[in-house]
């Protein structure tokens, strides 16, 4: 984008824009939580809506001047329902939450009584901080019951997870993670909570992109509530949104505001609203599908090489690679990675010995270099780097 008043009033934030912009061109992104958004999303994310505090809900502010607010976020709330195919007599959308954290939060404050039990999973297996880990505020103001996966197979164990809810009884079942890469089977969670009387909830962050796209089971036929993020395989702003059955609606509405939040971001609701319209059109179904088929891609050639990948391989946008098999951890694989062009994360795999600042593993996702234009072709080529950087530990040429 071009930065013409800023270059001349802010040179330092100038330079520092230029310069994560051209770190942007140069490398290879694989981490699975980020994306590329359009410039309309940018422009919208940009535009004078930042300049309005509209502190409530359409048609009940607190501040007058809210006529074109009201009718954005209208407009936004529409597109959502449209997107994934929901009635708005069955359904309620909320696009206010800043981002998925505070999203989370919310619905637990809504939905589940201080002190109570919220089922997620844990965080070194695949699971994120605010499914009730201790280091999050939803690990200090509820009780996490904790599951995993099989040490087997690396897969998800419904009838251990029956088997914990029973015993444990818990107010909530969070499903839906960070760094699982197989499809999540929703009809038994939602056998699973009703056996227990507890409400499901889905944290579809990572995977909504491809629920829009059609490459990936939708979870609404089953939940109760459903959160996510904006700005992974969406393809959208750092943000959030909720979706929950109608007669949920009004808990959620007053525990986002003025529960947590004071005014929304406009601007943001503003660009989320482009973006939803973009996952619309049958073009982005075509993405998701690459998005898929590059992930297995780069898996599957990362295997030939001789690499573990947790699970066996990925349903999805990402996939787990066991490095400390191979000698490396996961925290020198992604300065290695890094130095030559190639950005991953350091992560966790399941039934890791290893703290989580040096774990076994890496992260990897293909959503980025998707929108970027990479085909199979390209994740045989990357495969091929990454092996060549781990194994000779040498620095050549930078993919660019």
């Amino acid at each position: 984008m071009i930065f013409k008043n800023l270059r001349k009033s802010d040179s330092e934030i100038y330079k520092l824009i230029i310069a994560e912009e051209k770190r942007q061109k140069e490398t290879i992104n694989l981490i699975a939580s980020e994306n590329f958004v359009s410039e309309s999303v940018l422009e919208a994310l940009g535009s004078v809506f930042t300049n309005k505090y509209s502190e409530g809900y359409p048609d009940k502010r607190y501040y007058g001047g809210n006529e074109n607010c009201d009718k954005l976020e209208k407009l936004c709330q529409k597109r959502a329902l449209k997107l994934f195919e929901l009635s708005p007599q069955k359904w309620n959308i909320n696009v206010q939450p800043y981002s998925g954290s505070p999203a989370n939060l919310a619905i637990y404050l809504a939905l589940v009584p201080l002190g109570g039990k919220i089922m997620g999973m844990r965080l070194d297996m695949g699971g994120h901080l605010t499914h009730g880990h201790k280091a999050s505020a939803t690990g200090k103001l509820w009780k996490q019951i904790p599951y995993g996966v099989s040490l087997k197979t690396e897969l998800l164990d419904y009838d251990e997870i029956m088997r914990i809810a029973k015993k444990e009884k818990p107010d909530l079942i969070v499903c839906g993670y960070t760094a699982y890469s197989r499809i999540i089977d929703f009809k038994k969670f939602r056998k699973i909570a009703d056996a227990v009387n507890a409400y499901l909830m889905v944290d579809m962050s990572h995977f909504a992109g491809l629920v829009a796209g059609d490459v990936y089971p939708s979870p609404f036929k089953y939940a109760d509530v459903i959160m996510t993020t904006t700005h992974k395989t969406l393809r959208g702003p750092r943000a959030a949104l909720i979706f929950s059955k109608k007669e949920l609606s009004e808990k959620i509405n007053k525990s986002v505001f003025p529960g947590l939040q004071g005014g929304p971001h406009m601007n943001t609701v503003a660009s989320i609203a482009v973006a939803l319209a973009e996952a619309a059109k049958p073009e982005f179904k075509k993405y998701a599908q690459q998005v898929v088929q590059n992930s297995k891609t780069l898996a599957s050639e990362l295997q030939k090489f001789g690499w573990r990948i947790v699970s066996g391989g990925t349903d999805t946008h990402l996939f787990l690679v066991d490095t400390i098999s191979r000698g490396i951890s996961g925290k020198t694989t992604e300065k290695i990675l890094e130095k030559n062009g190639i950005i991953v994360n350091k992560n966790t795999i399941p039934f890791d010995k290893r703290p989580p600042t040096d774990p076994s593993g890496i992260r990897i996702g293909t959503p980025a270099i998707t929108s970027q234009g990479f085909k199979e072709k390209n994740m045989k080529k990357i495969a091929e780097k990454i092996n060549f950087y781990l194994t000779k530990r040498k620095k050549y040429a930078k993919l660019k």
